[in-house]
C-alpha cells in the first residue's frame, strides 16, 4: 500500500518521515526539502522543477515507499 504519493507536499513527507529529507536532497537533488517551497510544493512539482520526468517521479515515489516499508 502506498503511503507516499507524488501529490503529497514535500514538507508533509518530511514531517511524517524526517529520515527521507536527506534522501530527497542527496539522491534526488530536491534541495527544496529544506526551504520554504517545501510547504507549498508537491513531490511531483519539486521533482519536475529539478528536471525529473514523470517516469522518474513515479520511480522515486516507489523507492521512497520501499524505504519506509
Amino acid at each position: 500500500m502506498k503511503t507516499i504519493s507524488k501529490k503529497m507536499l514535500i514538507g508533509d513527507v518530511i514531517e511524517k518521515y524526517p529520515d527521507l529529507a536527506e534522501v530527497l536532497v542527496m539522491k534526488y537533488g530536491l534541495h527544496c526539502a529544506g526551504c520554504m517551497g517545501a510547504a507549498m510544493e508537491t513531490l511531483e512539482d519539486g521533482a519536475m522543477a529539478h528536471g525529473m520526468t514523470g517516469k522518474d517521479v513515479d520511480k522515486m515515489v516507489v523507492a521512497l515507499n520501499k524505504r519506509i516499508a
